[in-house]
């Protein structure tokens, strides 16, 4: 693709664009838009030449975004929402009318926060959306620049300048296997040697019990490494694996695959997690309202209390 000239670029075109990649009809866009079908056409053609790239194809009863056409939009939509949230009239946030979509990174081990906020923002305000993403790599970047409006992530992650970090609590340790697992017969440093281990693999999470057990002269053999911790548990379930993970990870999955848990038979340290956002936007109303509502979701998920969490009330907002 070549270089785009941004002073001849039409941002009117990303909204069409973002409006097609929901649709997949440049009819249905068309009417959402309050647009001619040709103005439709004809904006998509032009983003087309100028991006060089197909964006969306034909392909039965909906047209197909290319993988360009994917990775494209997912990086303006932030940048659309930012430049709304910039020209949109200064009022007071009123949680009941807005339609504002919320971004919050958290671990994926998280669900059961997800689903407790998701609950108490379906009951608050109806009309506003939460997206959930992981902690990529980019995640502290996107925090940076404001696409992503809270996380919470470890405590002793390097963080850019203009990120305000908040103490949220510690995770403790256990290690999990199936139900009647030899190793918790008689359990101890040496079962937890002796034993092969499964592990996610996410940045450096091996570290603080890598670094422990070799403190306590013992040695992980690892023979299965899975993405995120909601893999873990059917494989628990199912073999003779150890796994050392944060207590919370398995607080959805445990019953569900039959799975127990035993103390750390070493010293392994809490691990630290902060409450993350953009020092920029910390005034945000609407930034400090979804922090009000995550926090004591967050302390109560890291002190292992109930979350208390109730089934999302049915909406005239919610997809049918």
């Amino acid at each position: 693709m070549n270089e785009i000239d941004l002073r001849r670029f039409d941002l009117n075109l990303l909204v069409v664009l973002d409006v097609l990649m929901i649709e997949r009809s440049v009819t249905r866009a068309a009417e959402r838009l309050g647009r001619t079908q040709s103005a439709v056409s004809h904006a998509l053609a032009r983003l087309r030449e100028q991006l060089g790239d197909p964006l969306l194809l034909k392909g039965g009863r909906h047209m197909q975004p290319t993988p360009f056409a994917l990775e494209f939009i997912e990086q303006a939509r932030p940048i659309l929402r930012s430049i709304r949230r910039v020209l949109s009239p200064r009022h007071a946030f009123d949680p009941r009318t807005s339609q504002r979509i919320f971004r919050v990174a958290a671990p994926d081990f998280a669900i059961s926060l997800f689903t407790a906020l998701l609950t108490r923002l379906r009951d608050e305000a109806p009309g506003v959306a939460l997206e959930w993403t992981g902690l990529r790599d980019p995640m502290l970047l996107q925090l940076a620049e404001g696409q992503i409006d809270a996380a919470i992530a470890p405590a002793q992650l390097r963080l850019p300048e203009g990120i305000v970090s908040e103490p949220i609590g510690a995770l403790t340790w256990r290690c999990f296997a199936r139900s009647g697992h030899p190793a918790f017969r008689k359990w101890g440093p040496r079962a937890w040697q002796h034993w092969p281990h499964i592990v996610v693999r996410v940045g450096d999470n091996l570290t603080p019990v890598n670094t422990a057990a070799a403190a306590a002269r013992l040695d992980r053999r690892i023979v299965a490494w899975v993405p995120n911790f909601s893999a873990i548990a059917p494989v628990l379930g199912d073999t003779d694996l150890l796994a050392t993970l944060p207590s919370i990870a398995m607080r959805d999955a445990a019953r569900q695959y039959r799975i127990e848990s035993r103390h750390v038979p070493f010293a392994l340290a809490p691990l630290p997690h902060a409450l993350l956002w953009n020092a920029g936007r910390g005034r945000d109303p609407e930034v400090a309202w979804l922090r009000e509502r995550l926090r004591p979701l967050v302390q109560a998920i890291f002190n292992n209390r109930p979350l208390g969490v109730t089934r999302i009330k049915s909406s005239r907002h919610l997809v049918k």
